[in-house]
């Protein structure tokens, strides 16, 4: 086993690689190469290590990059990943990455192969916005993990311009107060009850899907988040652990809920029932589309959480609406409504606690 520094000419350029050379445990030989010395040093150190441990996989000279992408698309559904998330994968092997670098031979992918492709999600006509692009580098990165080859792609990353995210407004993104009023009192029998509970709870569309009236506690007025239902209503845990939760009701909702129990249809497995209701959810209109989706009332619910009393709100603090929202940090509260918190520089306030402070 060795490390190798290798010299080639082209066009008269000099071209330095380095090479990690070695025999597996069936005494296969296997030569890798790299850019940098460092590199190769690191792969060959793992394989060494691998091959001593019984876990080195010998890579197959004719499998390509579209065949890694078929292991792991396979031993994805094997791992019983939700139906949405394997969809979601597939699009982007089919669209993305078998396109774009899905000939390349595995046993010739180099560091250089997955730069040219990362820069082919982001550059040229058929660029991807960068969210986009950095979700399918992460599923790619993810494919090489199943054939022991990460290292290729550790440090190939897309940053996102921070400075250009758009922030949630309100008319725009989050409903206002008088909007949602109207939205509830227009709607009937289980669209109004499926409006009152996605803005009074802050509920994400899969966990009203999967709601059960044995989750809904009316005579303690709390609500109870323990499982969630995909967009095929397969039923499935919370996403996190943080997403097993319990949410306070108030008694407009819960009066409205009692109501919705004794019209609502009995089914299986004891669901609410408000996955019906949930297609015409955005019920305000504008330009004849709806002006808002069922998410923008999860936003109006964290919004309304966190204004001040005197706006309508009720004032709570980033890590009670962390906890209301099942977020699994409060970091995710944060960078998505942190700017609708109060800033600190409101004159009437600073004016009061003075004056009580040396009054």
């Amino acid at each position: 086993m060795s490390v190798r520094k290798k010299v080639t000419h082209s066009n008269g350029e000099e071209i330095v690689w380095w090479l990690a050379d070695y025999h597996d445990g069936a005494g296969k030989r296997h030569q890798v190469r790299f850019k940098t010395k460092k590199e190769a040093a690191a792969h060959h150190d793992q394989m060494k290590v691998a091959i001593r441990a019984g876990t080195h996989v010998a890579l197959d000279n004719d499998l390509t990059i579209a065949g890694v992408a078929d292991k792991w698309i396979r031993r994805v559904e094997a791992n019983a990943r939700e139906r949405a998330t394997v969809r979601g994968y597939s699009e982007h092997i089919k669209l993305h990455i078998v396109p774009r670098i899905g000939a390349v031979k595995l046993a010739k992918l180099s560091k250089g192969h997955v730069e040219g492709f990362r820069d082919s999600l982001i550059q040229g006509d058929k660029a991807l916005s960068r969210p986009m692009a950095r979700k399918v580098l992460r599923s790619f990165k993810s494919m090489l993990k199943v054939v022991r080859c990460s290292h290729l792609a550790d440090d190939v990353k897309i940053e996102l311009d921070k400075r250009s995210k758009r922030k949630l407004e309100v008319g725009r993104d989050i409903p206002e107060p008088g909007e949602v009023a109207r939205m509830v009192k227009a709607a009937k029998g289980k669209l109004r009850v499926l409006l009152m509970t996605a803005a009074s709870t802050g509920l994400r569309a899969s966990e009203l899907r999967g709601l059960r009236w044995s989750d809904v506690d009316l005579k303690a007025s709390e609500l109870h988040v323990r499982q969630r239902a995909d967009r095929w209503n397969k039923i499935g845990p919370p996403k996190s652990a943080a997403g097993r939760r319990t949410i306070p009701l108030g008694p407009e909702l819960v009066l409205a809920l009692k109501e919705w129990r004794l019209a609502c249809p009995k089914g299986e497995p004891d669901l609410v029932s408000l996955a019906p209701a949930m297609k015409k959810a955005g019920a305000v209109k504008k330009d004849g589309a709806a002006k808002y989706g069922l998410h923008s009332l999860r936003h109006f619910f964290a919004s309304w959480c966190i204004n001040p009393q005197d706006r309508g709100g009720r004032e709570l603090s980033a890590k009670v609406v962390q906890t209301l929202l099942g977020h699994s940090s409060i970091m995710m509260t944060l960078d998505v409504y942190g700017h609708l918190f109060r800033d600190g520089s409101d004159r009437a306030e600073l004016a009061a606690s003075e004056k009580a402070l040396f009054g």
